[in-house]
Order: C-alpha cells, then structure tokens, then sequence
C-alpha cells in the first residue's frame, strides 16, 4: 500500500434507532450536553463484517474472525492445527508464525486488528483501518413509542390478561439524524497484516463497497431507514501523509440549508469541500 487515506464518512437514520445503548434500556446513544447523537466505531465495524461475510463467504483470505457466535480460541486453534503447532508449547517464533496465518485468512483482523492473547495465544494486531465514533450533524430527539402484540408469552400470561392476550412494549427512535464519521488507514500498518490495496478485488476494493452497501444488507424494523450518503476519501501522495488529517477534514462543511429549522432528511444538508484548499500532494476520491 503506497498511500494513506483520511477519509469522512456521512450516513442518516429516518425513524429508527441507528446504536442502542444496553447500559439505558437500548435508548439511542446521545451527547447529554449537546444532544447530538452517537454511533460507536464497533457498530459500524460490525456492520462492515457481516457485509464482508454475507458476500464473500466462499472466498479463502476473507473469512471473518469476529462473527456471531464464534469461540475465539477455537478460531485460534485453526491456526496452530494448520501450522502443526502445539499450543501449549508454543514460543515466540510460533506465535508470530499463527499470528501471520491469522491475518493471511481472516478480512477483519488485517483491516481492523485483534487481540488474539488469550488462553491459545495468537498475539495482537493492530489493523490499519481505524474509525472514530460517529456524531450527528444537529442535535437529535429520542422518540419513545408504545407498541402492542396480540400474543403472549405463556399460558400463565393468558390466564392473567382473561382472553385478552396483548402484551405492551417500547420502541425508540430518532425522527431523523446525519451522521459523520472519520476514519484512517495507514499504510505501515497495512503492510505488517497484509491489507490489499491494488486493483478491483483488493482488501480496500471490499472495504469501499462495504461502506457503500452495508445500511442495505442489515435492514429492521427498528433501524428505520439508513443510508450510506457520501465517503469523502483524502488521499495522500506519500505513505507519511501530505497534511494532518484534522487540517483535511476541516476543509470539509455540512451545513443545514438556509430556512430549515429542523432537518428531516439529506437534502436539508449542504456538503462541500473546496478544491482549492486541499495542500500539495492531497487529491480527494469519491468513496461513496
């Protein structure tokens, strides 16, 4: 990989819960100071893996580490078994020897990293791919709403409700968020997992088409309606970098529309970037 990318990644979410928050009843996540909303690095993460796994699950190289379901030491243990190696009798030559053969065969750990020292040690790897939280453009409005279901669970709950089997439920939602995201790859770090960068069917190719496609493989009632809308990609001429990628990301401006008080959907968004700002040995790409 000869470049290093910065790139700002915008999503939206119409009525539904883009991250829920486990620790406050699944609420959607929000700045209490300034309510706008967040989304978690994992949750974009994740849905980048099961894009990954969904489209390319018979292709050797680009299985998927972290996926529902798995045993993490088993995974490890793939490694060993490959490699003929005993675990329990493993040294550092071999650990660096499966932790090679690790990244060599699943997409995730190349791209994003893994800690693999558990009981059956793999090592750690730092993935050149690394995303920030995300955070709403304007402030957002957590909706709560009643629901009902015309069944209930047990027989017990039937006797109770005396032939009226509803039961009652909470769903919330946010009417309507733009989401932006940064993210980086760093082409030293790339080089060390083996992360793809040249040509159509390279581990990069597959991340783009992931961050275009992946609100469109993971669709549910209480996602409401997501949509990747732009990936403004800087693109450096040098594997160091041309310019801080706080300075480039500045450069890029999402702005309400003049008379919208409170935006509903992308087209209430200006998003600009000036050409002519971007430093020497910077070039911008259209990810999305």
């Amino acid at each position: 990989m000869k470049h290093r990318y910065d790139f700002a990644f915008l999503f939206d979410v119409q009525d539904g819960n883009p991250n829920g928050d486990p620790d406050a009843g699944n609420l959607p996540r929000v700045d209490p100071e300034t309510g706008h909303g967040i989304v978690t690095d994992v949750c974009l993460k994740r849905k980048i893996r099961n894009f990954v796994q969904l489209t390319q699950a018979e292709r050797e190289g680009r299985h998927i580490y972290v996926r529902e379901k798995a045993v993490l030491n088993q995974q490890h243990q793939l490694a060993y078994t490959a490699k003929g190696l005993d675990p329990k009798k493993a040294k550092a030559p071999d650990v660096e020897t499966v932790r090679a053969w690790m990244c060599q065969n699943f997409y995730d750990i190349r791209a994003f990293g893994a800690v693999m020292s558990t009981e059956v040690n793999c090592g750690q790897v730092r993935g050149p791919i690394q995303l920030t939280f995300s955070r709403s453009i304007s402030p957002v409005v957590s909706l709560e709403h009643a629901v009902t279901r015309c069944a209930v669970t047990t027989e017990r709950e039937a006797e109770k409700q005396d032939g009226d089997n509803r039961t009652m439920g909470r769903k919330f939602t946010v009417p309507y968020g733009l989401y932006l995201a940064h993210g980086f790859i760093n082409p030293f770090l790339a080089a060390q997992t083996g992360f793809s960068a040249e040509g159509d069917d390279s581990d990069l190719a597959l991340f783009k088409a992931a961050l275009g496609q992946m609100f469109e493989h993971d669709r549910s009632a209480s996602r409401g309606l997501m949509a990747a809308r732009r990936c403004i990609a800087f693109k450096h001429a040098t594997p160091l970098g041309s310019a801080p990628a706080s300075k480039l990301f500045d450069l890029v401006k999402v702005v309400k529309k003049a008379g919208v008080e409170v935006p509903r959907a992308f087209a209430d968004y200006d998003v600009n970037i000036d050409p002519a700002a971007l430093p020497a040995g910077v070039t911008v790409e259209e990810w999305v």
